[in-house]
C-alpha cells in the first residue's frame, strides 16, 4: 500500500509520523486490498485535525476527519471512524454474499 503523511501549517514530528504509518498499516489490514493511504494533519491555534483517506482497489474511498487537543488524539479519533466504516462495509458485504447463496 502506498502511504503518504502530509501537514498543513506546521511540521510533523518523527514520532507522530511513525505512529501515523503504524495506524495506516493496521487499517490496511482491515480493508480489502487497499492501494493508497493518506493522512493529513492540520495545526490551527489550540486544535489539531487529522484526516485519513484509505482507497481500496474497488469501490469508494473511506474518508474520516477528526480534531482534538493534540495531533495524536485527532489521529486516534479519525482512525476509530475509519474502523467503524470498514466494519460496516464488511458486514454489508457478508450479508450480500449470504443472500446470493
Amino acid at each position: 500500500m502506498d502511504m503518504h503523511i502530509t501537514t498543513r501549517h506546521g511540521e510533523v514530528p518523527e514520532a507522530l509520523r511513525t505512529r501515523a504509518i503504524t495506524v495506516l498499516e493496521r487499517l490496511g489490514k482491515l480493508a480489502i486490498r487497499p492501494t493508497h493511504g493518506h493522512i493529513t494533519f492540520d495545526f490551527d491555534h489550540q486544535r489539531a485535525e487529522a484526516e485519513i483517506i484509505l482507497k481500496p482497489s474497488r469501490g469508494e474511498p473511506i474518508v474520516a476527519r477528526a480534531d482534538g487537543p493534540d495531533p495524536r488524539t485527532a489521529l486516534d479519533r479519525a482512525a476509530g471512524k475509519v474502523r467503524r466504516q470498514l466494519d460496516k462495509a464488511v458486514t454489508t458485504r457478508r450479508r450480500a454474499a449470504a443472500g446470493r447463496a
